[in-house]
C-alpha cells in the first residue's frame, strides 16, 4: 500500500543555483569525479567526425611519445563543464554565452578520473533581461594525481530566483 504524500511536507526540487545565490570568489567542488573510458573516447571522437588516430588507434598510439591513446580534449572540456551542471546551473541556465582561456596543460589518459572545481569569478545583472544575470565561471579539472588537465573560463546567462524577481517587482 502506498502512503499518501503529506501535503504539508517540505519539498525540495533538484536544481542548480539561481544567479542571485552565486557568490563571487566561492569555489564549488563537483563530486563525484568521472573516470574517462575507452568507450567514451571512441564514441565522442567518432560522433564528432574526428579521425585523429591518437584517440582511436591503440596500435598507432603506442608508437607516439605517449605510448597509448589519449582522451579527446573536447570530450575532456565537455565533461569538465558537465560535472558542474548539477551543482551550479541545472534548470537555472538560460544560455552559454562563451568560453575563453581554454587550456589542456596535461593529457588525460583512458582510465584517468577527473575531478572538477569551479570558481565564480564575477557576476552582474543583465542590462537587457530583467531577472537574469551573467556569471563568469573558471572551471579547473584535475586527474586522480592532482595534475591540472584542463581549464576554461565560461560566461553564462542565468535565471534569478523567483523570490528575487518577486522582490524586484514589489520595488517597482
Amino acid at each position: 500500500m502506498t502512503a499518501e504524500p503529506n501535503a504539508s511536507a517540505r519539498r525540495v526540487t533538484q536544481r542548480g543555483l539561481y544567479f542571485d545565490e552565486l557568490e563571487e570568489g566561492v569555489v564549488y567542488e563537483h563530486r563525484p569525479g568521472r573516470t574517462m573510458t575507452e568507450a567514451d573516447n571512441v564514441l565522442f571522437t567518432t560522433l564528432t567526425m574526428n579521425t585523429q588516430p591518437l584517440h582511436l588507434d591503440r596500435h598507432w598510439s603506442a608508437s607516439t611519445e605517449f605510448g597509448e591513446p589519449l582522451m579527446n580534449s573536447m570530450h575532456t572540456l565537455a565533461t569538465m563543464v558537465g560535472l558542474s551542471v548539477g551543482q551550479l546551473t541545472q534548470g537555472t541556465i538560460v544560455a552559454n554565452l562563451g568560453f575563453s582561456d581554454i587550456s589542456f596543460p596535461a593529457p588525460v589518459k583512458q582510465g584517468d578520473t577527473i575531478y572538477v572545481e569551479t570558481r565564480v569569478v564575477e557576476k552582474r545583472a543583465s542590462q537587457s533581461r530583467p531577472g537574469q544575470g551573467i556569471a563568469t565561471f573558471e572551471h579547473t579539472a584535475r586527474n586522480q594525481h592532482g595534475d591540472v588537465v584542463a581549464k576554461a573560463v565560461r560566461k553564462v546567462l542565468m535565471q534569478g530566483s523567483p523570490a528575487a524577481a518577486d522582490a524586484a517587482g514589489a520595488d517597482a
